[in-house]
């Protein structure tokens, strides 16, 4: 689910889909609605797969069972729209629906460039002598503002800094040596879709997807940076249920809990230390770099996994 959840901080829609071959709702469908409503999306559209392995009765069935499902949700007037991937079925009938329900955003340049990291990479192969070493590479999508070729560039949080028993996280400063989108060599990227960052960094810097999560900014742009947290918060009134189980009421936040918090692709925990009302604030054990009024996602855990329970605005 952090996985999903941090995935769809960056898109402008989404596509639910659901196989005319098991009843619908899935214990995951369930989750998965709960997160798009949780972050926002609302122009989804629902692709029924797997036609072409039921029965008409039963493609009409399950149609219905959607229906059901999405009545009186953020996805209520959502078109649902009948396909075979493996055939090829009615591609051309979803890709209209895409176009129609998911429209590109306007998009301004004047917007402070800001990106959210979701990999970065080492691309150098095992053997390469020193003077054929290439920097690191960060990949993600920029959602404000553009980029261009010679930018300089801070990666906040950035690295852990420790000194004696005090710890400190220093934004990582660097340099925009390219980029590439969509497999072309670019100048300059704007906002939508996803790009690939090269950069002089360390290749140990960015290896393994270690800069995943942070926040892509230009010099005197970027975003604060939060290791404690106030937060509005709003708690579903039931979690969603993983087992088909009956739905379990979630209770209010306590003082000293352990939450996971999703803040675009970021994944943190944080130990709630103060709570009145619809007022929080959290100790994060990562810090996370978002705007104030950024919408954060909560999840507690519950048995052996995390299960979401609502969502929150950051305040000042």
């Amino acid at each position: 689910m952090a996985v999903m959840i941090s995935g769809a901080s960056i898109m402008d829609g989404a596509l639910l889909l659901v196989s005319a071959t098991e009843t619908c709702p899935q214990p995951q469908t369930r989750e998965h609605l709960a997160a798009l409503e949780i972050a926002g999306i609302q122009n989804i559209v629902v692709v029924q797969n797997k036609i072409d392995l039921v029965t008409r009765e039963r493609a009409i069935e399950s149609h219905k069972e959607i229906k059901d499902f999405l009545k009186d949700s953020i996805a209520s007037d959502a078109p649902i729209i009948p396909i075979s991937a493996q055939q090829g079925v009615n591609l051309d009938a979803l890709i209209g629906a895409i176009e129609e329900i998911i429209p590109t955003p306007e998009r301004t340049e004047e917007e402070h460039g800001l990106m959210y990291v979701a990999r970065s990479f080492d691309i150098n192969r095992p053997g390469l002598r020193p003077n054929q070493l290439r920097g690191g590479v960060i990949g993600g999508s920029v959602v404000k503002g553009s980029f261009s070729v010679g930018d300089d560039i801070l990666i906040a949080p950035g690295r852990r800094i420790t000194k004696g028993s005090k710890t400190n996280w220093e934004p990582i400063k660097t340099r925009i040596q390219g980029i590439k989108g969509g497999g072309l060599s670019l100048d300059s990227v704007h906002a939508g879709g996803l790009c690939g960052i090269s950069t002089p960094l360390d290749p140990m810097v960015t290896k393994a997807d270690d800069l995943s999560g942070q926040v892509m900014a230009k010099e005197g742009e970027l975003p604060p940076v939060w290791v404690d947290l106030n937060i509005d918060l709003v708690l579903l009134d039931v979690m969603v249920s993983s087992s088909g189980e009956a739905p379990e009421v979630v209770r209010p936040l306590q003082s000293g809990e352990m939450l996971m918090l999703n803040s675009a692709t970021a994944t943190s925990v944080g130990t709630v230390s103060q709570i009145k009302g619809k007022n929080a604030k959290l100790k994060l054990r990562l810090p996370i770099c978002a705007e104030v009024g950024s919408r954060i996602t909560l999840s507690r855990r519950i048995g052996s996994r995390w299960r979401l329970i609502g969502h929150a605005a950051i305040k000042e």
